[in-house]
């Protein structure tokens, strides 16, 4: 039997949002670039734009790298710092209501070296990991407010 308060002293830390500006500008009909404060971009736009994501891709590949993030010490620890891992994510459009009504995560990962044991006991953690710390993943399934503003441009010409 495993001990609980083991299992959750094996689950890291959530960390901070940071406080960089993110922002869109739009670059053409339906297609914007996102930048970060930090220095980071990506195109986004619909499939027919070609090499950009839409934003249902953005969201998918959000929780999958969340989920990964979040998962990344307990499976490091038992795997080694240079464990592989590739996150497939999908999920289909529901057209009618035009959101995603389910969305799945898996984790291509090599665990035969583990125990029986020990493989259930690490992706019970890995997936209690997930559950408590991926930031992305807790606001899609508990939802969160969103509120659009509309102004001018701050600082523009005669304000």
């Amino acid at each position: 039997m495993t001990n609980p308060t083991a299992a959750a002293e094996e689950i890291p830390a959530s960390s901070p949002s940071p406080a960089d500006a993110l922002w869109v500008e739009r670059t053409g009909t339906r297609t914007y670039t996102g930048f970060s404060a930090r220095g980071a971009s990506v195109s986004i736009g619909p499939a027919s734009a070609g090499a950009v994501f839409t934003p249902g891709e953005l969201l998918k590949i959000a929780l999958a790298a969340c989920a990964g993030m979040s998962s990344d010490a307990p499976f490091a620890r038992r795997l080694g710092d240079d464990y592989e891992v590739t996150i497939r994510v999908d999920g289909a459009k529901d057209m009618a209501e035009d959101r995603y009504t389910a969305i799945t995560e898996h984790f291509e990962i090599d665990l035969t070296g583990l125990e029986d044991d020990a493989r259930e006991r690490l992706l019970k953690v890995a997936d209690r990991a997930i559950e408590t710390t991926c930031t992305v993943g807790r606001t899609v399934k508990n939802g969160a407010t969103v509120e659009h503003t509309f102004g001018p441009v701050v600082g523009a010409v005669g304000e």
